[in-house]
């Protein structure tokens, strides 16, 4: 779609752009072009990322379009009182949504920041009498806003941690008698073996604070 005229002049502002980027980033970014890779409604950029074993996929983009605006009938008048058809700048940010999760997934390793994670803490019983207190814990996460769930099965905790570990769950609060008399938690982190045992209360202030996504956060 379009003339040869308004292609040419798109690739030669895209190209511009493109050391733009590339000077900006201080060579942080690398840029490209692919010959021939132009949709047929105009050219395009692409936005490629590198997964956690090393294979690229093709994500975002930011397309200029010569074909909808004509198809719309759209135009604007210009300076000279006369109709001009625009051109179409449309973008997809992330491309296809499950795709561009399941590269977040790889380069992470499945590893997510608290913020992010789906499931972002579990709260482990050591004994079946900490069963209530567990309850206690993961309504006061749950009022914090937090995305928490209880595991009181009848399994020895390293069972529990090193299965919960596997499935990237980034916070574990483990309960036993001990906790529930004292009214704390121990709490083990994702990827460190050492745990910290500190009183509910400010276990649920650190991971309400940890779990406000960057952009949120205030200070």
């Amino acid at each position: 779609m379009g003339d040869d005229a308004l292609w040419d002049q798109a690739e030669t502002v895209m190209s511009a752009i493109l050391e733009d980027i590339r000077a900006q980033s201080n060579g942080k970014v690398k840029t490209g072009i692919n010959p021939g890779e132009g949709a047929f409604y105009g050219p395009k950029f692409e936005y490629v990322l590198r997964d956690a074993i090393g294979r690229d996929w093709q994500c975002g983009t930011t397309q200029v379009d010569f074909n909808l605006p004509a198809r719309f009938g759209a135009f604007y008048i210009d300076r000279d009182g006369e109709k001009k058809t625009p051109v179409m700048i449309h973008r997809a940010l992330f491309g296809s949504l499950e795709r561009f999760t399941g590269i977040l997934l790889e380069s992470t390793a499945g590893h997510l920041p608290l913020w992010l994670a789906p499931v972002q803490a579990k709260v482990c019983t050591i004994v079946s009498d900490a069963d209530a207190y567990a309850g206690e814990v993961l309504a006061a996460l749950q009022r914090a806003g937090l995305r928490a769930e209880t595991d009181l099965r009848n399994e020895k905790i390293n069972y529990k941690v090193r299965e919960h570990s596997l499935a990237k769950v980034p916070v574990l609060l483990v309960v036993g008698k001990r906790e529930a008399e004292e009214r704390t938690v121990s709490l083990r982190r994702l990827g460190r073996q050492e745990q910290e045992v500190m009183p509910l209360a400010t276990a649920i202030e650190r991971l309400a604070e940890e779990a406000v996504p960057p952009d949120r956060r205030v200070g």
